[in-house]
């Protein structure tokens, strides 16, 4: 990505950077910190990317789901989050949602197969899908190396950014302005402590959960949230003494769902499926309906990134 195009990103009026949404989970489970890091907001590393995504995919018609390795045949079990709008969450009816799990259900409906859902916490959803007590993990996990030597990783369906929250009347403002000292809030597991950890050489204060760290920050127990900028976005209401004081890209890891790895036939047909829905629009409609700033091509696809495998083209709006 251009340079001039990441130092607009990171230097966004806080109105605007309220506006855009996505990371880490960007942020979801990680199989634990290494004490080797790669600096997360670095910027765009495609030749790495590149790598991890398919030239093509099997057609939907040759897909046998019969063969797909399910716990219950004829249904997609999957393990997501309650509390992280606008990717993973519960709404006022009790229904599982958001872009993440709505995509999933899209392309679950091409292959013909039913949808269940099942709460589960960042920190042990890889070793439940590993497990196999789901056969999908569903929390906009950012695909790193370290996660790979846990499970398998469909291609990917979206990119990250990184939010720094505070309270209104915080000194610090920027990553930059992150030092040893502070109380930084985390997720346990999360890629973002990872960063804070091992990019930044600071302790964090790591959480259970989004809204156990949040309600930390706003009670003054940490002093900044170091978090996925999607479920910032969510936390985050006008008048609530908090703000996104900064926002940057994260695209060396896209984001994807989770898969044993010894499972190929589903991973076959979940890339399958995720072509099929970009393919037709419906990648393209939930994009702009869950991050209602991304209405542009470009704001959806970061220069030098697309969803799905290499061949898929997205149609014109």
């Amino acid at each position: 990505m251009k340079n001039s195009a990441l130092k607009w990103l990171t230097t966004v009026p806080v109105a605007v950077a309220l506006a855009f949404s996505l990371a880490a989970c960007g942020g979801a489970a990680t199989t634990g910190s290494s004490a080797k890091s790669t600096d997360a907001l670095a910027g765009a590393d495609q030749q790495h990317t590149s790598k991890y995504t398919t030239e093509s995919v099997t057609a939907l018609d040759k897909i046998d789901t019969s063969k797909l390795g399910l716990i219950t045949p004829g249904t997609l079990k999957v393990g997501t989050l309650s509390d992280a709008p606008p990717n993973i969450f519960i709404d006022k009816d009790g229904k599982f949602t958001g872009y993440d799990n709505e995509l999933l259900r899209a392309m679950a409906g091409k292959l013909g197969l039913k949808i269940e859902f099942a709460s589960t916490k960042f920190q042990a959803l890889l070793s439940q899908v590993k497990n196999k007590q789901f056969d999908v993990g569903s929390s906009s996990i950012s695909t790193t190396d370290a996660r790979r030597q846990t499970v398998a990783f469909t291609n990917g369906y979206d990119f990250g950014y990184m939010a720094l929250v505070t309270k209104d009347d915080a000194k610090v403002q920027t990553f930059a302005g992150l030092k040893a000292g502070m109380r930084i809030g985390v997720v346990s597991g999360s890629v973002q402590e990872d960063y804070v950890k091992n990019t930044l050489g600071i302790d964090p204060v790591a959480f259970p959960d989004y809204n156990t760290v949040f309600a930390s920050l706003k009670s003054g127990q940490v002093d900044a949230w170091v978090a996925p900028s999607q479920q910032a976005t969510g936390q985050v209401k006008p008048g609530d003494g908090t703000k996104i004081v900064e926002k940057k890209l994260n695209t060396q890891n896209f984001t994807a769902y989770a898969v044993a790895t010894d499972n190929k036939p589903l991973m076959d047909a979940l890339n399958s499926a995720l072509d099929a829905v970009i393919a037709d629009g419906t990648w393209t409609k939930l994009t702009s309906q869950w991050y209602t700033d991304r209405t542009t091509a470009a704001q959806q696809t970061p220069e030098g990134w697309k969803p799905g495998s290499k061949s898929v083209k997205i149609p014109a709006k």
